[in-house]
């Protein structure tokens, strides 16, 4: 009896230390935050080159907006190949203003492609996938 008593109290105690409670945050808190957020709306997240010649470089843009309340910083650009250049804008995007991010698709080999352009910034906390896609020819 007294081993039972001793296993039912370490289950109780195990289960116990399971338990988590969850932060409160303060309305205050969550108020300044969404008012000082950075959004970016993008004017088109993919976009589709139709044919273009073999051996030609083809450049795309991809620009966006900010429309929150503080600037925003692009962070990193990345190809998902290298058969993809990029290029962005530098310098902060203030609020109200637009930026640009240009990939440069290699088209060396024939054929249909499609490829992505990963865009880092200081206003979202998940990477922006861009794709771009049409057909060499």
């Amino acid at each position: 009896m007294k081993i039972v008593k001793i296993s039912m109290l370490a289950l109780a105690l195990g289960l116990m230390s399971f338990s988590a409670i969850a932060p409160v945050k303060s309305l205050s808190s969550e108020t300044e935050v969404i008012e000082t957020a950075s959004t970016i709306v993008w004017k088109a997240e993919t976009i589709d080159v139709g044919q273009i010649p073999q051996g030609t470089p083809k450049a795309i843009v991809y620009e966006f907006k900010n429309t929150g309340k503080t600037a925003v910083v692009i962070t990193n650009v990345q190809g998902s190949c290298g058969c993809t250049a990029t290029d962005y804008t530098k310098e902060p995007v203030l609020p109200g203003k637009s930026a640009k991010v240009t990939a440069t698709y290699n088209a060396a080999a024939k054929g249909a492609f499609t490829k992505t352009v990963t865009v880092t910034t200081s206003a979202e906390t998940t990477p922006k996938v861009l794709t771009l896609k049409g057909t060499v020819i």
